[in-house]
Parts: C-alpha cells; structure tokens; sequence
C-alpha cells in the first residue's frame, strides 16, 4: 500500500472514530418513564413506548452511524420511585434521555436530576407550567400541552358561553394545584368569579362528598382539576347525582381521546376539552393514528403523539449537532423548527416550551360518529401564542430580558 493510501486510510479511520465517539457509549439510549399500572396507564402508559419506538422506526433506527434503543419503565405515580430509576438509568444503564414522565411531581424531581446530570428531559405527560416556569432547567422541554394552553381552551371557551361561575374539583398534587391556578386565573381574567375549590386524594374511587360541595356552591362549572380515571370516575358519579340535569356543566380540563374512549360517548358526549393533537384532523394526522392503531389497538392521544414527535425532534437535534452531548443537543432542541404529524410550525422558546397550535374539541353524540374512535368536533385552533405563556413571562432565568 502507499504511502498516500495509508495516509488517506489512517484519515478516513479517525475520521470514523471522531463520529463514533460522539454519540456517547456507541449508542443512544432513551428512556420512557410513565404510569403504565395506575390512573394515568391509558393517558399515555405502555403506548407512549410505541409511539417511541415508532419515531426511532421512522428516522431509520440510527443516528450518527450509532443504534437508537428505547427503554421504558412504571414509575407509579411516585416521584421518589421515578428519581432512583432515572438515576439508575444515568449511572448504569447509559440513558441518555428521559421522556413522557407523566404526573407533575414526576416531572419536576426527574427533570431537577436530569439538570444535574446535563441530561435532556423532554416531558409530554405532565402538565403543570413549573417545568418552564421557575423550575426551568437548561435541559429540559415540554412538548405536548400544559395548564396554562388547558386554562385557555376549555376555561375560555365555557366563559365565553356564559360559564362564569366556577368551582374547582382538583387533584391534590402539584398537577392539580396547577391547572386549578391557571384555569381559575383565566376565568377571573375574563370577568367571571371563583366561589370555591376542594381537592381530593389521586386515584380516589368516591367523589359522592367533594360532588355534593360543589353541587352545593351554585356554581355554574365545576372544573374538574384531574386528569385519567380520577376525571371519568368524577364524571360518571356526577352523572348519579344530576349534577348536569340540574342545570350546572363540568368542564373536563385535561381529558383526551383515550379517556373518551373509556368512558364512552353515551356519558361523554357534549364534554368541551383541550387537545394538542386529533387523530381525524387531517389526512396526515389520520394516517399515523391507523398506524399506531395497528401496534396499539387504540388511536393517539396528544400524549402519545408528542411522544413521538419529542423523539424524533431529539434525534433530529443529535444529528445536526453532530453529538449527545447535553448542552450540544439542547441547544439544536432551541434551534430547529418542529414540524412532523404532532405539530405545524412548531418552536421551542428559551425556556424549554415548544410552543404549538391547540385544538378546542366537542365530544360528539353516538350518532354523529362515523366511525370507530371518531369522537371530536374541531370547535376551534387555537394558536400557540395565544395558548401558552410567554416566555418572559414565565418566570423562567434562562429567557433574556
């Protein structure tokens, strides 16, 4: 062999090394940590470990010439089970990425790990607005939706219909005090009062005294502040007690198509609700809910199609920052526009925030559906602008002033 070939050889080997030794450990590993056993498995559960799987599928199985592996996890709605397994994940287990992290408190203790460890945390499970708010963190996102985008499209709208009395039924953790905080803020900003609140245990099976108070308030809404079995149960107990029959309406303020389609659209029918994502909205987004139908046996809700999208989003980030590293790949997270079946347009703001369109759904009655998991009306879009908090706004350090 000459010497040119040898030298263009030793080149083309290092050059093969320098990318291999950009993505960390010869792979990139990302983790799904949800509740796949509790009140919150069908909102997004072992689904969203498919709709992971489906993202790496699409972007070919690969980045930076290096395998993608996607592991999942129950973290049972506990925020102290969910830290030791991200930190098992971290230190022994190469986890480059903890996704999904359904539940606030779940959120907000793996997303404070993960800043120490400068791992990227992308949440498209939990809710609350502390996640870009003044628990920021350098690497973390939140996809999906949020309190604030739930407060504006389901609060506004009932307001806007005459709803201007409210009542809150709230989940007593931090999701809850969240959604509560932000709706009840909406409603007041919008001229309308809040008479009174009362917070129940999460996975409660009896609602019969905290829906006999807020019967009792006169309330013309009574928000419920929960989200999963916890709003369908509610749901279903009110309907015992004629709480709608008598005159007062519920607005479910983070339901979906899965908890819909559990319910069933007898019960659920006329229910107004926020959703960042619906399956029969266009051909696009139509096509992938057949798809994911086909390796679920359900349709997407936001949860599991902002899974996907976050996924794909964070391998798009890895490739053009040519590494894994943490502070490499957030800062493409920031950079790069996020259009894919989730989202149109989509941008993620200083604080970690991918600010998207949300849509303001009706649950139809039995008889408007024309097919199986056809459940939603497209009231309205709302635009992303409108639907999340600014982001100097949000009380977040890292948005410059």
């Amino acid at each position: 062999m000459t010497k040119k070939l040898l030298t263009a050889f030793a080149m083309m080997l290092a050059g093969s090394t320098a990318a291999f030794a950009d993505a960390s450990d010869g792979k990139v590993k990302i983790g799904i940590l949800n509740d796949q056993s509790g009140v919150y498995a069908d909102f997004g559960g072992k689904s969203s470990y498919e709709a992971a799987l489906m993202a790496v599928e699409d972007f070919g199985g690969k980045v930076l010439g290096v395998p993608v592996e996607v592991i999942t996890a129950d973290h049972q709605n506990k925020a102290d089970i969910a830290s030791n397994i991200a930190r098992q994940w971290y230190d022994t287990e190469q986890v480059d990425s903890i996704m999904e992290l359904t539940s606030s408190s779940v959120g907000l203790a793996v997303q404070a790990l993960s800043k120490e460890k400068k791992k990227i945390t992308i949440n498209t499970g939990a809710a609350t607005t502390e996640l870009t708010g003044k628990q920021c963190s350098p690497y973390g996102f939140h996809w999906a939706y949020d309190t604030h985008a739930l407060a504006v499209g389901t609060g506004g709208a009932l307001v806007k219909q005459g709803g201007d009395s409210w009542f809150f039924l709230t989940a007593d953790y931090a999701f809850g005090y969240s959604l509560e905080e932000n709706t009840g803020n909406y409603v007041k900003e919008n001229g309308g009062t809040v008479v009174g609140s009362v917070r129940h245990p999460l996975a409660t099976t009896d609602f019969s005294s905290f829906l006999l108070q807020a019967q009792s308030s006169g309330a013309k809404v009574i928000g419920l502040a929960n989200a999963g079995l916890d709003t369908s149960n509610a749901i279903k107990q009110a309907a015992e007690f004629g709480i709608v029959q008598g005159g007062q309406r519920l607005a479910a303020l983070l339901f979906t198509l899965a908890e819909v389609h559990g319910l069933g659209l007898e019960a659920a029918q006329g229910l107004t609700l926020t959703e960042g994502f619906y399956w029969n909205r266009n051909e696009e987004t139509a096509k992938f809910g057949k798809r994911f139908m086909e390796r679920t046996g359900k349709m997407p809700n936001m949860v599991h199609a902002g899974t996907y999208s976050a996924v794909l989003s964070y391998l798009k980030a890895i490739e053009k920052a040519g590494s894994d590293d943490g502070d490499a790949v957030s800062k493409e997270l920031r950079a790069l526009p996020v259009n894919d079946v989730f989202a149109e347009n989509g941008k993620v703001a200083e604080n970690g925030r991918m600010i998207h369109d949300m849509y303001l759904l009706e649950v139809k009655k039995p008889d408007e559906s024309k097919e199986p998991w056809d459940y939603f009306k497209v009231l309205a879009t709302i635009p992303g602008s409108e639907a999340f908090i600014d982001p100097a706004k949000s009380g977040c350090d890292l948005v410059k002033s």
